[in-house]
């Protein structure tokens, strides 16, 4: 379980963005996006209604703070691809009462939404860090409370163990991490080559890496997620997305060529000609 912490300005954009997606380029591929997500309100505290009225509600006691510039609070937990199901709504509910408990907003404004457009179920908290005596909820040492939030909670559900991030590590598991790390990284360049050399499309490597238990992220760049969540960039392993690309070109037009070469063998006459080449000036 990975969880993330951010504060923000703008509780509509951020509703939106959760309810709709990305801003796409016509109402159509909005529509897409939205079946995409999958998004759904599982709990309500101390607002309701529909997205445009719970933004007017946070809006009003947002009030009760002006100078405040960053009154969003927004998290999100990301459950691992082999905890997929095991959480009941009521569950993942519950995960966000207990973060809002620890973090201190239980008594505040927040609504709790799932989501179904990745591989890996995640839901997302947005809470109001102005309470309604005009309090802010505070955000230090967020992302150390953060990661011990969500240890606290894999072993209340049993749920795939994760590594809390470096910083908040002692020297000694670092180092331990980083043998295990290592160990990952070279295991996936092995995969990832032997996947490459038997590709010829972007589309088919992901497939390939898929199907060996890897998650692929594309975007401007490459990057796979193992089983133990562990994020590697292409470029860490010596393979940036352009790089791939190139490769895959190239193999392509090998195999383009070795086609064309082999139709030209098979084309009706080529045999006999060059049979009657190695037979000339020969006695029969």
């Amino acid at each position: 379980m990975i969880g993330k912490i951010t504060t923000g300005r703008n509780f509509r954009g951020c509703l939106r963005y959760l309810h709709e997606g990305r801003l796409q380029e016509s109402e159509e591929l909005q529509l897409e996006e939205m079946v995409k997500k999958q998004a759904e309100v599982i709990y309500y505290n101390n607002c309701f209604g529909t997205m445009d009225q719970v933004v007017t509600q946070l809006v009003e006691v947002r009030k009760l703070n002006p100078k405040l510039l960053k009154p969003v609070l927004h998290a999100s937990f990301s459950f691992a691809y082999a905890d997929a199901a095991l959480l009941t709504k009521q569950q993942k509910a519950d995960i966000a009462v207990a973060m809002s408990e620890e973090f201190g907003f239980d008594q505040n404004q927040f609504i709790v939404i799932t989501h179904a457009d990745t591989v890996h179920e995640h839901i997302h908290i947005v809470a109001n860090r102005v309470g309604y005596d005009g309090k802010t909820v505070s955000d230090r040492n967020s992302y150390r409370r953060m990661a011990q939030f969500c240890r606290e909670m894999e072993k209340r559900y049993k749920l795939t163990p994760v590594l809390n991030p470096n910083r908040f590590l002692t020297p000694t598991e670092r180092m331990a991490i980083g043998k295990r790390v290592d160990n990952r990284k070279e295991l996936l360049r092995e995969k990832l080559e032997a996947a490459i050399s038997k590709s010829d499309t972007i589309e088919a490597l992901k497939i390939r890496m898929e199907k060996q238990g890897y998650q692929v992220e594309l975007g401007r760049g490459i990057a796979f997620i193992d089983k133990k969540l562990v994020r590697f960039k292409g470029s860490q392993l010596g393979r940036s997305l352009a790089n791939i690309t190139a490769q895959l070109i190239q193999q392509r037009g090998i195999a383009e060529q070795q086609k064309h070469a082999q139709m030209r063998w098979q084309q009706p006459g080529i045999t006999e000609k060059l049979a009657r080449k190695k037979t000339k000036g020969r006695s029969i």
